[in-house]
């Protein structure tokens, strides 16, 4: 897979941006808040039809604009793709493959990308939020419709949890209908927690190789912990675990009478890492969590590569500038030839003359190229 061609119009500072990409590297360079990261932004946005930055699309429109619009041009298996993406003040969106309009689905399968940015290094000191933040985003890029089916669940959440205010309000409790979201939740719900343990299951196997070669003697490991199944890696079939679901949410109903809330579900969840048996959120480094990290989003490539037969394209947002020596050696030493990487960094200073030698250079300042 490679991206050819990439036109930003009105996105965040870009009023009218275009890229062609001419070879496996690019490298663009620019000081802090000229649009480096806006760039590998929109071709995340490209492949996911989410922003990695916030959840409000109305931010990525230029200010004074009523539009954005994303144009590319992919050459995918050996055949030509063009993708356009537009959207306005009023919310309206429209999504072109070849100029064909798209459903989100088609849409999203198209392209496929791995960004690693600096936030991402926060990762094990962040929230729980974060952790599944990035899971989700993860699978969503092998499996498209996964998204539809986190909507799906979030969407009862939300109507259970509504449901459970009215009941506060009045002081009448529906049992029935309390019977039917919590149907509706556990189904929904255990096939999300399902595919997240396995995925965590694959991951944790390229992980553990990568991460041993940075660390040389330290082992890492994964662990999915369910809100109502506990910390492991076991794979059970959906219909145990929306058994479980249910009996739990059957158990603590009172307790979510009182909060007004659902109180366990894959919105609860969280992702454990182990380094040598040791939660590496309280006992690691920085640097030890940071070799993680990159293990990590190394591993995500294989994962894409593995799943679909497509390479994805590896977007490093100022990434190499927080990493030491070793890691920043290592990163780029692992990426494959037939990987496009798209860099930002505030210079070259940061790369070896032999890494330049067959890398596109660009320069971007106000949102503009030079």
């Amino acid at each position: 897979m490679r991206l050819r061609n990439l036109v930003l119009k009105n996105y965040r500072n870009c009023s009218n941006l275009e890229l062609d990409f001419t070879g496996a590297k690019m490298l663009i360079i620019g000081k802090n808040a000229q649009g480096k990261t806006n760039i590998l932004e929109s071709i995340y946005f490209l492949s996911a039809l989410k922003s990695p930055r916030t959840a409000n699309a109305q931010e990525l429109i230029k200010f004074d604009t009523d539009f954005f619009k994303l144009d590319s041009k992919i050459i995918k298996s050996e055949t030509d793709i063009d993708l356009s993406y537009t959207y306005n003040t009023d919310k309206k969106r429209e999504m072109k493959i070849n100029g064909v309009k798209s459903s989100i689905k088609d849409f999203r399968s198209i392209l496929k990308t791995v960004l690693f940015s600096t936030s991402d290094l926060l990762l094990l000191r962040g929230s729980p939020q974060d952790r599944r933040d990035w899971l989700d985003r993860a699978i969503a890029q092998i499996y498209p419709a996964y998204d539809d089916r986190l909507s799906k669940y979030e969407k009862i959440r939300v109507q259970k949890n509504n449901f459970l205010k009215t009941c506060a309000k009045t002081g009448i409790i529906n049992d029935n209908l309390l019977d039917v979201y919590n149907e509706q939740l556990s189904v929904a719900g255990s096939n999300i927690i399902y595919i997240r343990k396995k995925y965590i299951q694959e991951i944790e196997k390229k992980s553990k190789l990568k991460h041993r070669t940075i660390s040389e003697t330290e082992d890492l490991s994964i662990k999915y912990n369910c809100s109502f199944l506990g910390i492991n890696n076991e794979l059970e079939d959906i219909e145990q675990i929306q058994f479980n679901f249910k009996s739990e949410l059957d158990s603590r109903r009172n307790e979510e009478f009182r909060r007004c809330q659902a109180c366990i579900g894959p919105h609860r969840d969280d992702i454990v890492f182990y380094i040598n048996n040791q939660e590496a959120t309280k006992f690691a480094s920085q640097g030890q969590q940071r070799t993680i990290v990159l293990a990590l989003k190394l591993s995500e490539l294989d994962m894409i590569t593995d799943k679909t037969g497509d390479e994805p394209i590896l977007l490093l947002d100022d990434v190499l500038a927080e990493l030491d020596d070793i890691r920043q050696n290592y990163l780029l030493k692992s990426i494959s030839p037939n990987t496009q990487t798209i860099i930002t960094s505030v210079d070259t200073i940061l790369f070896e003359d032999e890494f330049l030698k067959d890398v596109q250079i660009c320069k971007i300042e106000n949102g503009t190229l030079s």
